[in-house]
């Protein structure tokens, strides 16, 4: 009787072709196939533990405890930061419910905020993901196109997603992503495109199924840079989008609509009451669909928020009271090199005085302070003097001499 051929019951391989072949009841297994199994079984522990993990390792706060947080890092804009907090809030107990398979569906709460440059919509968003410890990606509108054109296609946003989270799939699908600059995407005029357009209402509708929420095939590396690389499948459905733009210009429209029912003798009746400084207060989504954004993006951006106009006593507070604020950041600066820094309440108040009459926002009090301290962060780091003061002359001429000559030549 000839001896039966031993040979791999999975692969087929005979005894001779293996390096090791181990004997069960009445089958055989190969070294292979053993590692192929092996790595199946890890593939698929590591891919249950995340899911699992994705909505575990959530801490849900409640809106006043990301109100409290916001409070520390923004000033002002109190109705904004109750928005967001209760946006935000019911967008993670959205994800909670998920897993309870509930009959009702708990949609999508995106966010669109609209508010002048340097008011703090980017810095809102930055700390929101950073209480909630979740990936966020910063997307600029402007460098979108249309599939076809030159330029970053809309998927691209999902690959800045993928980058936050360090290529971990399950938590980019739970993070949070700020396109800036909405408003540049704006239709320019009230009649729809029929063709494809370069960057503006082409654009709008290639985000809609994205803030919706759809299954996207996502090039990691980018897009066609790389056009051999494999796709990953991202799940939009639990990514919490906001959008931002200063929509320059809107003013007018609210303030057309606000006048529209005035008529005849009651005109001053329905106008004396509003605050003609900050008209962004009364925002409402038929203004921003006048702008030129198409009713489908409003319609899943449903939650509307606005920022408003930096005053003086705002300005001075984001000088010195937030936990990065940025003479908390020059006094950490001189610290490390061992300069007790100070400056006079008169120097500050000097340097609000020229943001404001300059126009340049919150982002503009760091262009002021870079004038004022260039001079001294250059010498002293040399020198053995271990204390600088700051006062309104000292200010005043080191902004004469650096930067307000500039300014004034440019205006």
């Amino acid at each position: 009787m000839a001896k039966q051929t031993q040979e791999c019951s999975f692969c087929g391989r005979k005894k001779a072709e293996t390096n090791l072949l181990i004997a069960g009841i009445n089958s055989h297994i190969c070294d292979r196939c053993i590692e192929q199994a092996h790595g199946i079984v890890l593939e698929e522990i590591k891919t249950s533990s995340n899911v699992n993990a994705s909505n575990s390792d959530l801490i849900l706060r409640k809106p006043k405890e990301i109100r409290a947080f916001l409070d520390q890092y923004v000033i002002g804009q109190d109705q904004t930061k109750k928005v967001m907090s209760v946006a935000v809030y019911n967008h993670y107990k959205r994800l909670m419910q998920q897993q309870e398979h509930d009959e009702v569906e708990i949609e999508k709460s995106n966010i669109i905020m609209v508010g002048q440059t340097g008011t703090g919509k980017t810095l809102v968003a930055k700390t929101i993901a950073k209480m909630l410890d979740v990936p966020l990606a910063i997307v600029d509108a402007t460098v979108l196109t249309e599939a076809g054109y030159v330029g970053e296609d809309v998927e691209s946003i999902l690959t800045r997603l993928l980058q936050a989270a360090d290529y971990d799939l399950a938590k980019a699908e739970r993070g949070i992503v700020f396109i800036d600059e909405i408003d540049k995407i704006a239709r320019k005029s009230d009649n729809p495109s029929i063709t494809r357009d370069v960057s503006g209402e082409g654009v709008q509708q290639a985000l809609l199924k994205l803030l919706e929420g759809t299954i996207v095939n996502v090039p990691p590396k980018g897009g066609r840079k790389h056009p051999d690389q494999k796709f990953v499948e991202v799940n939009t459905q639990n990514i919490l989008f906001i959008a931002g733009g200063a929509f320059d210009g809107i003013e007018r429209i609210i303030s057309k609509r606000l006048n529209r029912t005035a008529v005849g003798y009651s005109t001053s009746k329905n106008t004396d009451n509003i605050d003609k400084d900050n008209l962004l207060q009364y925002i409402i989504p038929k203004d921003i669909k006048d702008f030129g954004l198409i009713p489908e993006i409003i319609g899943r951006l449903p939650v509307l928020t606005h920022m408003d106009p930096l005053d003086r006593a705002t300005l001075r507070s984001i000088l010195t009271e937030p936990k990065n604020a940025l003479i908390k950041q020059y006094q950490k600066l001189f610290a490390m090199d061992e300069v007790a820094f100070t400056i006079s309440e008169e120097a500050l108040d000097f340097v609000v005085d020229k943001a404001l009459e300059y126009k340049l926002g919150a982002r503009g009090l760091r262009s002021l302070c870079e004038a004022i301290l260039t001079d001294a962060m250059y010498d002293l780091p040399s020198s053995d003097e271990k204390i600088l003061e700051i006062d309104k002359d000292y200010a005043e001429h080191t902004l004469n001499k650096n930067l307000l000559k500039r300014l004034e030549l440019a205006s």
